[in-house]
C-alpha cells in the first residue's frame, strides 16, 4: 500500500495529511506508515514554523450569535410591575418608593429658606428605614448636616483663629445632640469643657439641671437626652439640616450663631415586636461668643453662651424630667395640647417668641 493511501484503496487529501502530521508534531497521533514525499514535505513545513502549533491555526470556530435576554427580562419585569398595580395599587408606594437614604443629600443650607419643604408620600416608617416619609430622609446625616462657612479675620482673631473657633462650635452641637452617650442619658462631658468655666449663669444651670431639673435650669435646654429604661434610639443616625453663622460683636468678639434642625427616631425601650417609631424633632438655636482673653476673663478653647432657644415636637410635655418623653401608642393619640407646627419649616424663626421651646407643640408631620 503506497503513502497517503488508505486500506480501501482511497487517496488521503491534503487537509486530512496536514491534520495528521499536526497531531504527529504535537504527540497526540500515531504517524501513517511509509508517508508520501509530500507528506514529508508538509511535516518539515511544521517543524519549520513552531508558532503554528496545534491550538490557532485553522482552529477559527464560528461565534455563536448572541441571545438579547435583557429585552426579556426587562419585559418580564414590566409586566410583574403592571400586574403589582392591578392587583394591589395601594401597595405600589411600598414597593418602588424609597425613604431617600440611599439618595443623594440635599444640597448644604448657606442661608435661611425662603419656604417650607414639600409634602411628601406619607409613609411609615421603620427600623429600616427609620426616616422614610419625612423630609428628613434626604438630609445629611450627623455632623455633615451642618454647613460651617468659609472663614474671615474678625476682630482679634485672624482667620486661622476663625475658622478654629466655627469647627469647635460644630463641635460642641455634636457633642450635645449627637453623642451617643449624651443622647442615652450621660453627662455631656465634652460639651460642657468647650463653655467658659467663668460664666456664673451657665455654670449654675450646669450645677443643677441635671441633679434637680426644672423649667428654668432643664438640661434640654442645651442638650438632647433620652432616658434609656424608657426610649432606645432607632438605627446609629441622626439627621440634621442647619448652618453656622458669624460675625464681629463687641469688644471685637467673634459670635457664631447655629441654626440646625436634629431628627431622632425612637421606639420604646420595651418594644416586644411593637415597630412603632416616633421621631422626636429639635431645631436649636445656640449663639456663642469668643472672646478676646485680654478683654473678658475666658479660658483658651472655651465660649461663652450667649443665648439658647429650641423648638421641638414628638418630645413629651409635662414636668421637666431632664430627658425627652416621646409619646407612643395612646398617649401620642392623647396628647392634643400645644401649637400644632411643621417642625421642618426652617423658614421662620426659632422659638416662635419663646426662649425655652414649646414643649407642647404638635408636629403637621413628624
Amino acid at each position: 500500500m503506497s503513502a497517503g493511501t488508505e486500506p480501501d484503496g482511497s487517496s488521503r487529501s491534503d487537509e486530512e495529511w496536514e491534520r495528521f502530521l499536526r497531531e504527529s508534531v504535537a504527540g497526540t497521533a500515531d504517524a501513517p506508515k511509509e508517508p508520501s514525499a509530500r507528506a514529508r514535505e508538509v511535516a518539515k513545513r511544521l517543524r519549520a514554523e513552531p508558532d503554528r502549533g496545534v491550538e490557532g491555526w485553522r482552529s477559527y470556530t464560528p461565534a455563536r450569535p448572541k441571545r438579547r435576554t435583557g429585552w426579556y427580562v426587562v419585559g418580564l419585569l414590566v409586566s410583574l410591575a403592571l400586574l403589582a398595580v392591578a392587583l394591589a395599587p395601594g401597595q405600589v408606594v411600598d414597593l418602588f418608593a424609597d425613604d431617600g437614604s440611599d439618595a443623594a443629600p440635599l444640597a448644604a443650607e448657606t442661608a435661611r429658606p425662603a419656604q417650607a419643604p414639600p409634602a411628601e408620600v406619607a409613609q411609615r416608617p421603620t427600623r429600616d428605614k427609620p426616616f422614610r416619609g419625612s423630609p428628613a430622609a434626604n438630609w445629611a446625616s450627623g455632623a455633615a448636616g451642618i454647613t460651617v462657612p468659609k472663614a474671615g479675620a474678625v476682630g482679634w482673631m485672624s482667620a486661622a483663629e476663625v475658622e478654629r473657633a466655627l469647627v469647635r462650635s460644630r463641635d460642641f452641637l455634636v457633642a450635645s445632640g449627637l453623642d451617643r452617650g449624651v443622647l442615652r442619658g450621660e453627662r455631656p462631658e465634652k460639651a460642657i469643657a468647650l463653655i467658659n468655666p467663668h460664666q456664673k449663669d451657665v455654670q449654675e444651670l450646669l450645677k443643677t439641671a441635671f441633679r434637680t431639673p426644672s423649667e428654668k435650669n432643664d438640661p434640654l435646654l442645651l442638650f438632647s437626652r433620652f432616658q434609656p429604661s424608657r426610649t432606645h434610639l432607632v438605627g446609629d443616625i441622626v439627621k440634621t439640616r442647619g448652618r453656622l453663622t458669624y460675625r464681629e460683636r463687641e469688644r471685637g468678639a467673634l459670635q457664631v450663631t447655629a441654626d440646625v434642625t436634629f431628627v431622632y427616631p425612637v421606639t420604646r425601650a420595651d418594644a416586644s415586636g411593637d415597630d412603632e417609631i416616633v421621631r422626636t424633632i429639635v431645631r436649636r438655636e445656640l449663639v456663642l461668643s469668643w472672646d478676646d482673653p485680654d478683654k473678658v476673663i475666658t479660658e483658651p478653647g472655651t465660649a461663652s453662651i450667649v443665648s439658647y432657644k429650641y423648638d421641638m415636637t414628638n418630645g413629651g410635655c409635662g414636668a421637666p424630667t431632664g430627658y425627652f418623653t416621646p409619646p407612643f401608642g395612646t398617649d401620642r393619640r392623647a396628647d392634643k395640647a400645644g401649637t400644632e407646627v411643621d417642625p421642618y419649616d426652617r423658614s421662620t424663626p426659632v422659638g416662635r417668641g419663646k426662649s425655652s421651646g414649646d414643649k407642647c407643640a404638635r408636629a403637621t408631620r413628624s
